[in-house]
Parts: C-alpha cells; structure tokens; sequence
C-alpha cells in the first residue's frame, strides 16, 4: 500500500491555483475539450498534478472522443482509488490519486475497443505530463 501524502486543505489551497483546487480537492470538472493534455501525442508519464505521484503511462492513453484524456489503465494497480459517486443524481466511479486523494476524474466500463474495456476520464488540470 503507497503512503497517503496528508496536507491540510489550506494546505493545498496555497499550493495550487484556484481551478486546481476546486478539480482535484472539491472534485470539480473541467469543461469538455478544454485541457492542456487532451491532445498530447508523445511518449511519457502522467502524474498527478497535486503530489506527483505516477499515474498513466502514454502507451495506456486513447483518443475516446469524450473531450478529456483518457486511458485504458493506470500505471500501477495501486496507482488510483476507486470510490462510488452518486452526486449529480448519476451513479458513476470517482478515480482519486492513492497518495493524496486529489480527485482525477471518472472511469466507465464503455471502452470495447481497448484491452480492458475501460476509460478512465480524467481532467487535464488534474494531471503533469512527463515527456520521456
């Protein structure tokens, strides 16, 4: 199990922007097609904007048309956490980052044509990009 970093929520506030902290510690959403990394092509490591923390790798990153980056797995099984979200009145699975909990995204079982059928949806402001 990786060791949870634990800051306290003012924190977090003087670390990062307001839009960072409103998507990764309030869970908030980027609108669609807006993110940085949405069209980031190269070959590296996504990490999570927050802490740092390995999250994706390039070669796991698909182009699902849904207007965030998305991949079919996370770097490392114990990469990310998966929590059950039912805000909004949907049910869906929250993706958190396992060292600090910043929220990422969402992943949904609707992704056939990747070797795991799944896509995990992230927010660009959520993430680094690490070109290798």
């Amino acid at each position: 199990m990786k060791r949870r970093i634990d800051r306290s929520e003012d924190e977090w506030r003087a670390m990062l922007t307001p839009f960072e902290f409103h998507v990764l510690r309030e869970a908030g959403t980027e609108r669609a097609g807006t993110g940085e990394l949405l069209h980031e092509n190269r070959e590296g490591i996504y990490r999570c904007r927050a802490c740092g923390a390995e999250l994706f790798r390039s070669q796991t990153k698909f182009d699902s048309h849904c207007g965030w980056p998305s991949f079919y797995a996370p770097s490392d099984s114990d990469a990310v956490e998966l929590l059950e979200d039912r805000s909004f009145g949907m049910r869906r699975v929250e993706v958190r980052c396992a060292s600090c909990g910043s929220h990422l995204g969402h992943v949904f079982p609707d992704a056939p044509q990747t070797p795991t059928g799944d896509r995990y949806c992230m927010n660009s402001v959520s993430l680094t990009f690490e070109e290798e």
